[in-house]
């Protein structure tokens, strides 16, 4: 995750575990072995970082926020947790497999971050990666900038910060950065939200922040009502809301 984004880890293990539980597919998909190095990059709170160390025999998290590395290593001290941009990785050839789970949307320069992976992984090292695809959050971004225009915020979009790329885009991305890839996906997942009717707003100030800093502090319980009303015909049902996620699945192998 990016330093641009500043998170409340306490709210972010309270209402938002499914990041971590879909993830468990994605540590299945690894596969990790006990003779392995393996590096998290955008580890977050760590839960699933010590999940995989279980399965390995040695495992580096590197987020670039810091309250999310000091909460991870609250959560789990024995593990190496790393205070370090995706970007700027100083790791040679030294992993044998890299995993990721709802990160790398977060990092606009995407050709950047991939020749750091790769240069992290030795020689036919690999790698699985999940993150937002093309068309993820349309619903929830779409009311996001409706409501902030209605709170006077002029030309939102400018305010996302997020890279949502298709299968054809990332996959060109990796293969120009040194990695062949094996498996390639881009589908639908419609999340529940945690918090009753305050699930929207509770995403909202976990992940947009950027959105919410734009708002005077006096008209945030505007924004909130407005984004609540032009999001719940789409992703409201009763009092449970949902996030129209679309992820993008990749495994790859260093070339």
């Amino acid at each position: 995750m990016t330093s641009s984004q500043t998170w409340n880890p306490e709210l972010y293990q309270a209402r938002h575990s499914f990041v971590w539980d879909y993830g468990r597919d994605l540590v299945g998909m690894l596969a990790p072995k006990k003779n392995e190095r393996i590096l998290d990059i955008g580890c977050g709170t760590g839960n699933l970082t010590a999940e995989i160390a279980a399965l390995c025999g040695e495992i580096t998290g590197v987020d670039s926020s810091p309250q999310m590395i000091e909460q991870a290593r609250l959560n789990y001290p024995q593990i190496d947790f790393q205070l370090i941009d995706v970007r700027e990785l100083p790791f040679e050839a030294l992993y044998d497999a890299l995993f990721s789970n709802a990160a790398l949307h977060w990092i606009r320069d995407a050709e950047c971050a991939a020749n750091a992976m790769v240069r992290a992984l030795k020689p036919r090292g690999r790698m699985v990666l999940e993150f937002g695809g093309k068309g993820n959050i349309a619903i929830v971004l779409d009311a996001a900038y409706r409501a902030l225009e209605f709170a006077g915020v002029e030309a939102p979009e400018r305010l996302n910060c997020w890279y949502f790329p298709s299968v054809d885009e990332y996959t060109a991305v990796l293969e120009q950065a040194g990695m062949r890839v094996t498996h390639a996906a881009l589908f639908d997942r419609l999340t529940a939200l945690d918090g009753g009717p305050e699930g929207m707003s509770n995403w909202i100030r976990v992940f947009g922040g950027m959105f919410l800093k734009a708002v005077a502090a006096d008209k945030h319980a505007a924004f909130f009502d407005k984004l609540n009303e032009y999001a719940a015909p789409a992703l409201r049902h009763d009092d449970v809301w949902s996030a129209d996620y679309r992820r993008l699945r990749i495994a790859a192998i260093r070339q």
